[in-house]
């Protein structure tokens, strides 16, 4: 048999005819053509990309082979009806006093604090060594932050200032790019222009290393290239067991380690998460107008991938890499199902529409690396402490953050001083079982109301409104916040939802553009509308406990007795941030 090996056309099979210039003994055999598949235009260009060292954290992986490890990871929780697979059970409570059990010896070293995960422990860890506790910190990797940088605003920097973890010529040493005005913009219908909103690229190398550096200045301790295996949770304190074989005593464990933490499954039970935004996207040198950045840009429509459609949405900004550098993100929110776009399916999109939405040609730019990642969200977040000393913080691991952003970094900065303080306390007045520890992941009706613009904001097939509803929609808002001035649109932009400036624009949508409210009713359904308004309640009440009620508690606090001084504190806090009100202008 004679095989001929071809590439494939547009997936065809082709078979040779049974006529052909060979001798004729070959002709009258069966002749077979093998066909190979051309490799994927994101497999073409991620394969001719150098590829550094992996590091923790979200987009800290660039390699083809990473992308289509992620990939299957996404299509099993895709493929899940609920559960996308049965936990293993990493925490596991024991009865009596660690010092009185056989392990109790066998313990290297104790801490009062051990973090796992370091991209964004290490900050939460630094916070607690410059308090006076004994802390560790457990990375897998090396503690280096990832190439591609993390954009925010000053202002958000500035929280780290207060805290004590950096100086502000340390912030400057930090950022790589400062850019202005930033645009909102919704393609075909108009833009909205802002100033200093995520216009700073801070390097996560320089920052973390600052970090790092400061922590071990003030004692702490860094297990690189260890990872954690199982947490035993005793009366007195937790054994924590590393893969390596180590084991290390504390009377606090923190889980940093994100949404794929095994400790945040076994809480979870592997639950199918409600909702993911899926993000691709790329650094790339050789954009002639660069001054400018993206907060957030709209599709003008839905549009089909694959077996399925998704309404995308942009962000771009200045890269500190080079003048003409600058990164480009293109993201959308879908309902885990089968037929949901993969990763690899979203970048072949991607080569195609980003040209055209950044205005250049894709044979003009060299590609500097390739961005992809996945962030789950669930509707019962934040994620209340589960297990006596074992907390959860920060962003993919807690839920703290707005399920409409991805990535951490914009809520570590927003509650690290709030969590640095009760964790101290809680370990001050040995306040750390799950009760006490969950106060400092209470309920937060601002968070659980923005999942109303996560659902308006996915793509649904099939779908009973217009395909460009999603943009309308979007603009409808924009405009409203931009008539109603900065105290409205710039928490918002900042992922703050607050009662008064929500109340005012939803008023001011409706006033202007009443015909869109049976395609709202239409997008999101009313079980959402139903549950949501709860939430919108929630947070109307969140405001006036703290603005009406906070004042007189606060001064009551110093006659309370320690734990219950604690809780009203942690109650008090919830407050204040679950009503929005911890941002400031």
């Amino acid at each position: 048999m004679v095989v001929l090996q071809l590439p494939s056309i547009n997936g065809l099979l082709f078979q040779c005819p049974k006529k052909s210039s060979v001798t004729h003994r070959i002709a009258q055999k069966c002749l077979c053509l093998q066909t190979q598949t051309l490799p994927s235009k994101t497999q073409r260009i991620m394969e001719s990309l150098p590829v550094s060292s992996e590091v923790g954290g979200a987009g800290g992986a660039y390699s083809y082979s990473a992308l289509k490890r992620l990939d299957q990871v996404w299509s099993k929780i895709c493929s899940a009806k609920t559960v996308v697979e049965v936990p293993k059970e990493v925490v596991s409570n024991f009865p009596g006093l660690l010092r009185n059990s056989d392990l109790a010896d066998k313990a290297v070293d104790t801490f009062d604090v051990l973090i796992c995960g370091g991209t964004l422990g290490i900050f939460i860890a630094t916070a607690l060594c410059a308090k006076g506790l004994r802390v560790g910190v457990v990375e897998r990797n090396v503690l280096q932050g990832r190439e591609q940088e993390w954009n925010i605003s000053r202002k958000e920097l500035l929280e780290f200032v207060e805290i004590g973890i950096l100086a502000e010529d340390e912030i400057e040493q930090a950022t790589a790019m400062k850019f202005n005005p930033n645009r909102c913009g919704f393609e075909g219908k108009g833009d909205i222009w802002v100033e200093d909103i995520l216009n700073l690229g801070v390097s996560p190398v320089k920052l973390i290393e600052i970090v790092k550096n400061r922590f071990i200045s003030l004692g702490g301790v860094v297990l690189e290239g260890y990872s954690m295996s199982s947490i035993s949770v005793y009366e007195d304190a937790a054994l924590l067991q590393l893969s390596e074989g180590k084991i290390l005593s504390s009377r606090l464990i923190i889980d940093a380690m994100g949404n794929f933490s095994p400790v945040v499954k076994q809480i979870r039970s592997g639950r199918k998460p409600d909702g993911v935004c899926l993000v691709v996207g790329s650094c790339a040198r050789g954009f002639k107008n660069n001054s400018a950045s993206d907060v957030i840009y709209s599709s003008s429509s839905v549009k089909k991938v694959g077996a399925s459609v998704a309404q995308f949405f942009w962000e771009a900004f200045p890269a500190g890499s080079g003048p003409t550098d600058r990164t480009t993100y293109m993201f959308t929110y879908v309902d885990p199902q089968p037929q949901s776009p993969k990763l690899e399916e979203l970048l072949e999109e991607y080569w195609k529409l980003m040209p055209e939405y950044q205005g250049v040609s894709l044979d003009e730019l060299e590609i500097q690396r390739v961005l992809y990642g996945i962030f789950p969200t669930y509707c019962d977040s934040p994620l209340p402490a589960a297990f006596n000393r074992v907390l959860q913080v920060f962003g993919d691991a807690s839920g703290i953050q707005s399920p409409v952003s991805f990535g951490g970094f914009g809520s570590l900065t927003r509650h690290l001083k709030r969590l640095s303080t009760g964790i101290y306390e809680a370990i001050d007045g040995d306040f750390l079982d799950s009760h006490n520890l969950s106060l400092l992941n209470p309920y937060m009706p601002n968070l659980s109301s923005s999942w109303l613009f996560q659902r308006a904001m996915s793509a649904k097939e099939p779908s009973n409104v217009s395909p460009d509803f999603i943009n309308e929609l979007l603009y409808a808002n924009f405009r409203s916040m931009q008539k109603l001035g900065d105290p409205v649109l710039r928490p918002f932009l900042q992922d703050v939802v607050q009662f008064g400036p929500l109340t005012k624009t939803l008023g001011l949508v409706m006033l202007n553009k009443p015909q869109i409210i049976p395609s709202i009713f239409k997008q999101v359904g009313i079980p959402v509308l139903l549950d949501w308004s709860g939430h919108f309640f929630m947070l109307g009440y969140y405001t006036l406990l703290s603005t009406f009620a906070d004042p007189v508690v606060r001064p009551l606090l110093s006659q309370l007795p320690p734990e219950m001084k604690y809780g009203w504190k942690r109650r008090l806090e919830a407050w204040k941030y679950g009503a929005g009100l911890d941002y400031k202008l």
